[in-house]
């Protein structure tokens, strides 16, 4: 009986650590999501760093190959609401182009609707991981955590060229 009674403890403790470590798995994914996307915590997050934009200061680009905030903004777009869909389930055709072909030059209508867009997309990536199976969230973890280090990298690129510019408000972070 005593062998009986530790074994069932330890089996609990098991089968609470492990609801443990998958709900601190998806907040952290919901966290990092959260912060590369809206939540100012070590950087300054994408939403921010699109905040305020005139479309000629998106378009901009420089000389070189380099691309336009517009651009990049596209390029997020793409990527995230293609993984998304993937994500719930949707039919997503192989993307069997050039990802040149994901910086899309944008004009004012296309300007604002992206940036409606790729907030969306990303609320709604934070959502789907809030409400995760444990199966699906395990399976999609380190594209989920790349997912937002590849929002933070281009959100870097963005605040570079508002720097550079001169078009960056100290005050939203990053001196």
């Amino acid at each position: 009986m005593k062998n009986l009674f530790y074994f069932l403890a330890i089996m609990l403790l098991v089968s609470c650590q492990k609801t443990e470590n998958e709900n601190n798995l998806h907040l952290f994914l919901e966290g990092q999501l959260l912060n590369s996307h809206s939540k100012a915590e070590w950087f300054v997050p994408m939403n921010d760093a699109l905040k305020g934009l005139s479309l000629e200061q998106a378009n901009w680009k420089d000389s070189s190959e380099n691309h336009s905030i517009a651009q990049l903004a596209s390029h997020l777009l793409f990527w995230n609401k293609r993984l998304l869909y993937s994500y719930q389930g949707q039919n997503v055709e192989e993307f069997e182009g050039d990802n040149r072909e994901t910086f899309a030059q944008l004009d004012s209508l296309t300007w604002s609707t992206t940036l409606k867009e790729l907030d969306q997309v990303m609320i709604d990536w934070e959502a789907e991981v809030a409400s995760a199976e444990d199966k699906q969230l395990a399976d999609w973890t380190t594209t989920i955590a790349n997912i937002s280090a590849h929002n933070a990298y281009h959100t870097g690129q963005i605040i570079y060229i508002r720097k550079m510019k001169g078009w960056w408000d100290s005050s939203q972070g990053v001196q």
